[in-house]
């Protein structure tokens, strides 16, 4: 998954793109709630994208709804885009920011 990942991220720079990735959940210590709240402070974001890794889980519906609100709350002016895997991501991206 984090080739994945990687490939769609790469993919979103090759457009000119800049995007920053925030993986979260992937150490038992990570607190969820302030990384995410902290990478939304960091700048201003055109569009924030909720994977398929939190979305699709349904043991994961209640840090789905966090994220949906952290964006909210942090970046209200973001865009907010659902990828069907990390290889679509810039087509999520492009169809929120109404891309060429």
């Amino acid at each position: 998954m984090a080739k994945a990942i990687e490939t769609g991220m790469a993919g979103l720079a090759d457009r000119g793109i800049d995007a920053e990735s925030c993986l979260v959940g992937i150490d038992e210590d990570d607190d969820v709630p302030t990384r995410i709240s902290e990478a939304l402070r960091s700048r201003r974001w055109d569009c924030v994208v909720v994977g398929g890794g939190i979305r699709n889980s349904e043991e994961l519906v209640e840090l789905f709804e966090s994220v949906v609100n952290l964006v909210r709350r942090h970046a209200p002016q973001a865009e907010i885009a659902f990828n069907s895997s990390p290889e679509n991501l810039f087509e999520a991206v492009a169809r929120r920011l109404q891309l060429g």
